[in-house]
């Protein structure tokens, strides 16, 4: 699909952008819907978590219909870059990308990835992948002091074009098939808001980088590496080791 012709399905209010995807799907809808959202009544992140979502963030869901499962385990990283790479043309300052799907600004999170695939078979039958972005949402009193908004960090643009860039860049990174490549594994390295932090869980050791299959690469004391898939991740805080 030409991603020019993604088309971007606006709503004053859903339960869910990611409920509507996955319906759509059911319905046969092809590769590159995306549906947007003024506001979630009940928007999730992963693992289940509440995501708030009020006016003025982008909730924005886009569908995939991937030919073969080689590349899904990737997927979120491959969103990621996408989206802190088409924010970047629109003015967005310091993004960085906290393994494996938050977006982070200036040591806040400023946004999520959230991919949910549907198997025929041992098949990939389709993927909803959400984003959820703080753009100029008023941010919940208990999540200011860990959360940021990106208009606050060089975002100006109203939400409907950045909606559509970012389905459209969402749409080419689900095309890409196979694990990451040395390109993509260079961007990542440059935008890994984890390198070098400590980590106290669910392995303890010093976070070094991003395998080619997604794995986080976490060095423990005795220098052994040991390679983590299974979030969340926690950092210590305020803790950065260098070389």
């Amino acid at each position: 699909m030409n991603a020019g012709s993604v088309a971007v399905r606006w709503f004053p209010s859903v339960e869910s952008t990611q409920d509507a995807v996955h319906a759509l799907a059911e319905q046969g809808a092809a590769q590159g819907v995306a549906v947007a959202a003024l506001e979630q009544t009940a928007g999730r992140g992963s693992r289940r978590r509440d995501w708030a979502s009020p006016p003025g963030g982008l909730w924005l869901s886009v569908l995939l219909r991937p030919r073969r499962d080689s590349g899904l385990q990737v997927l979120s990283l491959r969103a990621g870059l996408a989206i802190v790479h088409t924010l970047d043309t629109f003015g967005a300052e310091g993004l960085m990308l906290k393994w494996p799907n938050d977006i982070m600004a200036h040591g806040k999170k400023a946004g999520g990835i959230l991919c949910e695939a549907r198997w025929n078979g041992d098949r990939p039958a389709w993927v909803a992948v959400g984003v959820g972005l703080n753009v100029r949402n008023e941010l919940p009193d208990e999540l200011r002091s860990n959360s940021a908004r990106l208009v606050d960090h060089g975002v100006t643009a109203e939400l409907e074009p950045l909606a559509q860039r970012i389905a459209e860049a969402l749409v080419k990174s689900g095309e890409v098939a196979g694990p990451l490549s040395a390109t993509e594994l260079a961007a990542l390295a440059g935008r890994d808001w984890l390198r070098d932090r400590q980590l106290t869980s669910p392995q303890a050791g010093r976070a070094a980088g991003i395998e080619s299959d997604g794995a986080l690469r976490v060095r423990r004391a005795d220098g052994s590496l040991a390679l983590v898939r299974a979030a969340p991740v926690e950092a210590a805080a305020h803790v950065t080791l260098t070389e």
